[in-house]
C-alpha cells in the first residue's frame, strides 16, 4: 500500500487562512464575552431597580425627587393623595411650598436642599371644602450621576396626630383653668347674691310706699335699682357659665333625641332669625338613634352655636341644621354664611374668655362651655371655616347602647 502524505501547515499559513492575522476573531469573541458582562450587569441592575422601586412605593409618606433645577423627577404613588396636582412631574418646588413668591430659600426646604443643606418644616394646606391638613416635611441633599446636588423630600400627613395633640392639649387646659374658674366663682357667687337680694328688698320697699314714689329726691332711684338687679344677674349669669365649665354638668342623665333639643333651640331663635332676615334650612334625619346625656347641657351646646352662626352674618344670611346618624355616632351641624373665622385665631377659639365680639355681645365662655359639655359626653367638635364665606361646627356624640 501507498501511505498517504500528510501535507504539512505551518502556524502562520494556518493564522493566515483563518483569519487571525487581523484577530478579527479575537476581535469578535472578546465583543461576545463583553456583551454577556453587560447583559449580567443589565440584569442585575434591573433587579436592583426593580427592588428600589418596590421599597420607593412601600414608603407610607408621599416622597418626591426634586432635580437641581428645582423642578419634581420622581414621585411615589402616595404623592397623588396628598398633592394631586403640585406633584406632577415637572412641577417646581414653587407650586408647593411657595405658591405666592418665586423665590424663597430661607422657607422651602427643596432650595435649602439644592443648597447643601437638609431641613425640617411644618405647614398647613386648606383643601377646596375648607378642611386643614397638617405636614411634616424633611428634605435631603443628594448628588445626581453628574454630582449636582438634588433634593429627597418626604411629605407626612400629621393631620389626625395634630388634632389629637390640640384636643389633648384643650383638654389639659380646660382641666386647670376649671379648677381656678370654679374656685372663683364661689367667691363671687356670694357677694353677688347679697347684692342682688338687697336691690330687690330695696326695689319691693320703694314700689310699696308712695311717699317714696313722690319724693322728688329719689326720681331716678328706682332706675338705678333696676339697672343694679340687671346686671347683678348678668354676673351671676357668666358665674353660672363659669361654673358649669368647671365642672360636669348636674342636669340628669336619660335617653335624648337630638332632634326635639335642635328643634326647641330653633324655636327660640326663629324669632331672631326672621328680624335679621336669616334663612333657617332644616335637614333632620327622621327616626334618628337616641343617645345618652344631659338634655339641658346639649340645649346649651346647641344654643351658643346658632346664636354664634346668628351673629356672624349680621344681617341676611343662610344657617343650615343638620343631623344624621351613621357608624354609630349621631351628627349634627350648624353652619352659616357669615364673616367666617381667621386662621390667626383658629387654635384660639375654645379658650376661655377669648371673643371677637364686641364686649356687650359676649365674654368668650360660649364656646369654652360646649367643648366642655360635648367632652362630657364622649363626643367631638370640631369647626371648618373659611374667612369672609362661613363656618361650620359639627358635633358627634355616640349612640346609646341598649
Amino acid at each position: 500500500m501507498v501511505e498517504a502524505k500528510r501535507t504539512l501547515v505551518d502556524e502562520p499559513n494556518l493564522e493566515r487562512l483563518l483569519g487571525l492575522e487581523s484577530s478579527k476573531i479575537g476581535f469578535y469573541s472578546e465583543v461576545k464575552q463583553k456583551i454577556q458582562e453587560l447583559e449580567a450587569a443589565n440584569l442585575g441592575l434591573r433587579i436592583k431597580t426593580t427592588e428600589l422601586q418596590a421599597v420607593f412605593d412601600s414608603i407610607s409618606d408621599g416622597v418626591v425627587i426634586y432635580d437641581h433645577n428645582g423642578c419634581i423627577q420622581h414621585r411615589n404613588h402616595v404623592c397623588p393623595r396628598l398633592f394631586p396636582s403640585e406633584t406632577i412631574v415637572g412641577r417646581s418646588c414653587r407650586e408647593l411650598f411657595h405658591p405666592d413668591t418665586i423665590h424663597s430659600p430661607e422657607n422651602c426646604p427643596v432650595e435649602k436642599a439644592l443648597s447643601g443643606e437638609s431641613m425640617q418644616i411644618s405647614f398647613t394646606s386648606t383643601k377646596e371644602n375648607g378642611d386643614n391638613r397638617y405636614f411634616d416635611v424633611t428634605a435631603t441633599p443628594i448628588e445626581d450621576s453628574k454630582e449636582r446636588l438634588r433634593a429627597l423630600v418626604f411629605i407626612r400627613d400629621v393631620t389626625e396626630k395634630r388634632l389629637n395633640e390640640l384636643q389633648l392639649m384643650q383638654a389639659e387646659k380646660m382641666s386647670g383653668i376649671g379648677m381656678l374658674a370654679a374656685g372663683v366663682a364661689h367667691e363671687i357667687n356670694n357677694p353677688l347674691t347679697s347684692v342682688a337680694g338687697y336691690a330687690e328688698a330695696l326695689l319691693r320697699r320703694f314700689r310699696g310706699e308712695s311717699e317714696l314714689i313722690d319724693d322728688i329726691r329719689l326720681t331716678d332711684f328706682k332706675k338705678y335699682l333696676e339697672v343694679i338687679i340687671r346686671e347683678t344677674y348678668r354676673c351671676k349669669g357668666i358665674i353660672d357659665s363659669l361654673l358649669s365649665f368647671s365642672r360636669k354638668s348636674e342636669g340628669s342623665i336619660g335617653l335624648v333625641d337630638l332632634n326635639q333639643v335642635l328643634s326647641e333651640v330653633l324655636e327660640l331663635i326663629r324669632h331672631k332669625a326672621r328680624i335679621d332676615k336669616i334663612e333657617i334650612r332644616e335637614s333632620l334625619q327622621p327616626e334618628l338613634p337616641i343617645i345618652k346625656g344631659d338634655a339641658a347641657g346639649l340645649r346649651q351646646v346647641f344654643m351658643n352655636l346658632t346664636m354664634n352662626a346668628l351673629q356672624a352674618m349680621e344681617g341676611p344670611g343662610l344657617l343650615v341644621i343638620e343631623s344624621f346618624g351613621r357608624n354609630g355616632t349621631v351628627t349634627a351641624s350648624i353652619s352659616d354664611n357669615g364673616c367666617g373665622i381667621s386662621p390667626a385665631v383658629m387654635d384660639h377659639i375654645w379658650d376661655p374668655f377669648f371673643t371677637t365680639k364686641d364686649l356687650d355681645r359676649g365674654v368668650g365662655l360660649g364656646l369654652a362651655v360646649t367643648y366642655n359639655i360635648i367632652k362630657a359626653h364622649n363626643g367631638e367638635i370640631r369647626v371648618e371655616s373659611t374667612q369672609g364665606k362661613g363656618s361650620k361646627f359639627t358635633v358627634r356624640l355616640p349612640i346609646c347602647q341598649a
